[in-house]
């Protein structure tokens, strides 16, 4: 008995479609403008134009895709809707990554199996936070989440390091190196921007016990920078690439920005991620419904985001139209 479950236990970490190097991106979840119904159209789309574009993987149910707007039978529409495009259109060794946290063990674990029914490789989790005040100390109830999560969870998880989503909670290298020596915990998203933990993170992991056999190329233990205005410093660092919700908006500047680093030239690396940097800031200070904004204002889709977030007045549109200016005209360029 011991023997079939240690057997069983090996199948449940074993991965379809490893996690490589490279720029990742947190979906949008587009509604309609009248009713605010989920538009599967539109997220179908909008898949396939990141896809073809060349993203190495999609995350739905992230910041930008509203999860916290969704019910759960939502978040699997949206996250099938994006599985069935990918596949489709002949992605079909995309991954996609699944937004699953929750305040409570039970929940967490539930939306895991729900990502994983509804085609989700990975589950992206952040820390419970609505009763932080109460952790005694914060350190062992924090790892005892992810710990519990990822031993019940049927898909490997990614712990979403997002200080300003959890109640300012920011989770430190020691707590982030110790989860990822559980076998189901396979990487980091880091939105705090501390380079210094990045580099900890992955100068540390890169040594550790190896948890798949898909070869070099494919991370132990994947380290993504949270933002795009910070690629080539996360990469520098030792990261792997970048889950940014600005790819959205031009995922081809943000994919050349950090080809252009690994084939050495810095110069020009350092020059485009200029342009990324500037229009990563229109998209920080906008939020999602910026992002949404930029969007429908220069590629005639992306509508609004579901209430009670306000829709953009038409100065905002105009503003964060001009934002995101330079990047466009950069983003026209790439082939």
């Amino acid at each position: 008995m011991v023997l079939i479950e240690a057997v069983r236990a090996e199948e449940n970490i074993s991965i379809g479609r490893p996690l490589k190097p490279g720029v990742y991106v947190p979906t949008l979840c587009f509604f309609d403008p009248e009713t605010e119904d989920i538009d599967t159209e539109s997220i179908a789309r909008h898949t396939i134009r990141l896809a073809q574009a060349g993203v190495t993987g999609i995350a739905t149910q992230g910041s930008n895709g509203e999860a916290v707007h969704l019910t759960h039978r939502e978040r699997e529409l949206v996250t099938t809707t994006t599985r069935s495009a990918l596949d489709h259109a002949g992605f079909t060794n995309v991954p996609v990554i699944v937004g699953c946290g929750a305040q409570s063990v039970r929940e967490t674990i539930e939306l895991c199996s729900e990502a994983a029914e509804a085609g989700g490789d990975y589950a992206l989790v952040l820390p419970p936070s609505y009763y932080a005040t109460l952790f005694a100390p914060s350190s062992e109830t924090i790892i005892k989440y992810f710990t519990e999560v990822a031993d019940a969870s049927p898909i490997p998880i990614i712990i979403y390091n997002f200080p300003g989503a959890v109640n300012g909670m920011d989770l430190s290298s020691d707590i982030i190196l110790s989860l990822s020596q559980h076998p189901r915990i396979v990487g980091v998203k880091l939105t705090c921007g501390n380079t210094g933990k990045l580099n900890r993170i992955a100068a540390a992991t890169r040594s550790s016990t190896t948890k798949n056999t898909h070869g070099s190329a494919n991370p132990d233990f994947l380290v993504l920078a949270g933002s795009a205005d910070f690629a080539i410093q996360s990469l520098i660092a030792g990261g792997h690439g970048i889950l940014a919700g600005l790819a959205n908006i031009a995922p081809k500047a943000c994919i050349r920005t950090v080809e252009l680093y690994r084939e050495g030239k810095i110069a020009e690396a350092q020059r485009m991620q200029e342009v990324v940097s500037q229009g990563d800031w229109t998209a920080i200070r906008g939020g999602v419904v910026g992002v949404k904004s930029g969007l429908q204002s220069w590629l005639g889709y992306g509508g609004f985001t579901r209430s009670p977030l306000p829709r953009p007045t038409g100065e905002q549109s105009k503003a964060w139209k001009e934002g995101y200016r330079d990047l466009m005209a950069l983003e026209k360029t790439l082939l």
